[in-house]
């Protein structure tokens, strides 16, 4: 049986009302601290704070230093001058024609007229590139692209088998040279290797146009030019047009272009292709021009907008502008530069 009463029950109270409490440390509970000042815990909170992670030894950053940083400035966009649009228009309309009739003139053992007008345009190249460009010993690089237009073009007629590992050739040739001229003059050897992609640039474009003459000489080259050339010439004009009366939404505000006008440059350029392939004999149907004439159309816009953007790239980084015509020039010529190799691809692959 336990008792009923507790064993406290009985004894006297303690003199101060308390009990005391063992010498040592409880069982269960820490022991207190022996030392310092008492610091309230609410004190303590607020003086911690919330912790945040620090990245590379950096202090960690408040609130209010974060509120305290300047805005980013904020680039105006660059104005959209519809008249230079317009123009630009033109321009590619007019080259685009000029490409395609140009074609039409070529036949068996008459290839000569075609390849005096691809050196036209192939010198059109030459100077708005160098122009826009600038690299260094301007008139070395002018000169040895010049001389490697002429060779290409040499070598696109007078080769027994129509093939491109002639072109190929003379381009390596020709970045080689321009490279090599560009070394022995020791003013511009501090920037040459500046110099090597502006070089390459301009060897490969002229060498590119060569590709339409390869193309003439090949069962149904001389169609497929036709195709992908007016769906370039269409997509780029209406490109540009579509700048000067919606350039939205803009793809950047240094650069005065739109996407509406890439998207309906290149969506219009495929539909006249397709249109040109239902009047065209065999190999040729809608569907097999519609697809070389997207590849080609695509391929000119792109290249005309990415020429925009190297121009705003310029500026951005403090060069002087250089003559405008070769700069508006420019885009265009690498558009159809860009296209003609394209369209000899595509009319290996798809015809």
């Amino acid at each position: 049986m336990f008792p009923s009463s507790s064993p406290e029950t009985g004894r006297d109270p303690w003199p101060d009302g308390t009990r005391p409490q063992p010498v040592g440390p409880s069982r269960g509970q820490p022991p207190a601290p022996r030392g310092g000042p008492a610091v309230d815990q609410d004190d303590r909170r607020e003086r911690s704070g919330p912790r945040r992670a620090r990245r590379g030894g950096e202090p960690a950053r408040r609130p209010d230093d974060e509120a305290a940083e300047p805005d980013e400035e904020v680039v105006p966009p660059v104005e959209v001058r519809r008249s230079l649009a317009v123009a630009v228009a033109g321009f590619a309309a007019l080259l685009g024609v000029g490409l395609v009739l140009g074609a039409q003139t070529s036949g068996p053992g008459h290839r000569l007229p075609f390849a005096f007008i691809i050196l036209g345009v192939q010198m059109l190249f030459v100077l708005s590139w160098t122009m826009a460009m600038r690299p260094p010993a301007v008139l070395l690089v002018a000169g040895v692209s010049v001389a490697t237009a002429i060779a290409a073009d040499a070598a696109a007629v007078q080769t027994d088998v129509a093939g491109l590992a002639p072109l190929g050739f003379v381009a390596v040739g020709g970045f080689v040279l321009g490279v090599l001229g560009q070394l022995v003059r020791r003013v511009d050897r501090v920037r040459v290797t500046d110099s090597l992609g502006g070089t390459l640039l301009i060897v490969v474009g002229v060498v590119a146009f060569g590709t339409l003459i390869v193309l003439s000489r090949i069962p149904a080259g001389t169609q497929a030019i036709t195709v992908c050339l007016t769906a370039s010439g269409v997509a780029l004009t209406v490109a540009r047009l579509t700048d000067a009366v919606a350039p939205w939404p803009r793809l950047a505000p240094q650069v005065p272009r739109g996407a509406a006008g890439v998207v309906a440059g290149a969506m219009v350029g495929t539909l006249v292709s397709a249109l040109l392939g239902s009047y065209l004999v065999t190999p040729f149907t809608p569907t097999r021009a519609a697809i070389i004439g997207l590849v080609a159309a695509v391929a000119a816009v792109l290249a005309d907008l990415a020429v925009g953007y190297a121009e705003a790239g310029r500026l951005m980084a403090g060069e002087p502008p250089t003559m405008w015509i070769a700069r508006h020039m420019q885009g265009p010529l690498g558009g159809f530069a860009l296209a003609a190799p394209a369209a000899y691809a595509m009319c290996k692959l798809v015809l």
